[in-house]
């Protein structure tokens, strides 16, 4: 559990497909996402699958003061081991967006990763027109290192074909974070 002023962030647990079905149903999360809107069968499913792991992984971020489960953060190893290099992620709910609790749950794991794993380096990748989303990378710290052009894909044409989109590509150094 990493703990911030407002917000846990911890392993999925049992019960919390409810407040995650809140923004995985919701349209809007899936302009930038791959995927479709998740019916509830699917989002229990998708809990089920993270409820209790620890480590690399979704990590739910929910409030303090009532526990609400308001988002998640993706956090995972990013090529070999010995390059000590991580990718961050994140999905709020749009309720509680524009508040600084992405921000403030990016910048909790980017320190937990800093001084408790030993990580060397994290990075993200992020639509040019997803502002929010590199706002938060750039409020945590992140350097803008690239622009990738069509390296992505979240859905297809009516042909069956992917419809590709560029990505700014971010990153910080455990030395940048010090």
């Amino acid at each position: 559990m990493i703990s911030t002023e407002r917000l846990v962030i911890r392993p999925f647990q049992e019960g919390d497909f409810r407040d995650i079905h809140e923004y995985m149903s919701a349209p809007e999360i899936y302009i930038f996402e791959r995927g479709k809107p998740l019916t509830l069968e699917e989002t229990k499913k998708f809990c089920d699958d993270f409820v209790g792991k620890t480590g690399p992984g979704f990590w739910a971020t929910t409030l303090k003061e009532n526990k609400k489960l308001i988002g998640q953060v993706s956090f995972f190893p990013d090529g070999p081991e010995f390059l000590k290099t991580w990718q961050i992620g994140f999905i709020f709910n749009p309720v509680y967006q524009n508040k600084g609790y992405c921000s403030e749950a990016a910048l909790a794991v980017i320190r937990y990763a800093f001084q408790k794993l030993g990580i060397h380096r994290i990075v993200a990748y992020c639509s040019p027109g997803n502002i929010p989303s590199w706002k938060v990378l750039e409020k945590c710290g992140m350097k803008r290192e690239g622009y990738l052009r069509k390296n992505f894909t979240v859905r297809k044409d009516k042909n069956d074909r992917p419809i590709w989109l560029d990505s700014y590509a971010y990153a910080i150094l455990d030395e940048d974070f010090r």
